[in-house]
């Protein structure tokens, strides 16, 4: 038995005349009154009653139609999905993000996604260090990493988005606040608060050499992998912090943000998928990224 035997034997029983059905196959008909015996021979089952004025189903045929539309319209239901899938307009995508931009622009991204992808199913993990990213993309846990370079690893690629300018997180009440903007070497002397370090964050990193070259090395008193958490406790007077600016979207009652000068003081942000990833919806995803993060 192939699937035309089923493709055949539904437009019979659904036309419940050969010479109809096929004209709606394209065939000949005696082709197709062949291919109907062929098929009963093999079940052992007559489906169908014929006379000279009339087909019709018998209660085995009725049965089994039901059964054959349920394979028929799965079978190409498989067959619109592959291709949905081989097309990049379905399928599933996982999304890493580090902690600025998952205020900044993951919330555009997945609404962008949303609507230019409707069928593609999206996972966000927000709030990730770029150490953890990387491990999760080798892992396969993860489709497309936002996050701060260096990436060095050659298995992976990487596509700048944006460059995102650095700026201080203060209390509200701290008397630094009162200014427009600051300069690291102001920030001299203060209690930070910074993302984990120890190779575990690249703006544990990038404050560190901020502060080298006024100087001074930063008095770290908590270090967090969270940049909500960062924030908070900024809020709660425990510390300042240097963060990208697109934290300032993460609005916490208790922080005010000011610029630092100079305004070159920035950090990268890069989007990251392995480089041979098969996924055309990867390549979908990345194209209304770059719009997004234009």
């Amino acid at each position: 038995m192939e699937l035309r035997h089923l493709r055949y034997f539904r437009a019979v029983a659904e036309e419940l005349h050969f010479g109809r059905a096929a004209e709606r196959l394209h065939i000949a008909q005696p082709p197709l009154s062949q291919q109907i015996r062929q098929l009963e021979r093999e079940l052992d089952v007559r489906l169908f009653t014929r006379s000279t004025r009339k087909v019709e189903l018998t209660p085995a045929g009725h049965a089994y139609l039901k059964r054959a539309v349920a394979i028929l319209d799965a079978v190409d239901d498989a067959g619109q999905q592959a291709r949905r899938i081989a097309l990049g307009v379905e399928g599933q995508l996982t999304i890493g993000c580090v902690g600025s931009a998952t205020y900044s622009l993951l919330p555009r991204l997945v609404r962008a996604l949303r609507d230019e992808l409707p069928h593609v199913e999206i996972s966000v993990r927000g709030e990730m260090l770029a150490p953890a990213q990387l491990d999760a993309l080798l892992a396969g846990d993860v489709d497309i990493a936002l996050l701060r370079p260096p990436v060095e690893d050659s298995n992976i690629r990487c596509e700048l988005l944006r460059r995102d300018r650095l700026i201080a997180a203060l209390p509200a009440d701290h008397p630094l606040a009162s200014r427009d903007q600051l300069r690291i070497g102001d920030l001299r002397g203060e209690d930070f608060i910074a993302h984990a370090g120890q190779g575990r964050s690249v703006m544990g990193a990038v404050l560190a050499a901020a502060c080298a070259d006024a100087g001074y090395a930063p008095r770290v008193r908590h270090e967090v992998s969270e940049t909500s958490t960062l924030v908070t406790l900024v809020a709660a007077g425990l510390g300042v912090a240097v963060v990208p600016a697109p934290t300032a979207d993460l609005d916490i009652a208790g922080v005010t943000y000011r610029r630092l000068e100079p305004s070159s003081l920035g950090v990268d942000l890069v989007a990251a998928h392995l480089v041979d990833a098969q996924s055309p919806a990867i390549e979908r995803a990345l194209g209304v990224l770059r719009g997004i993060a234009q």
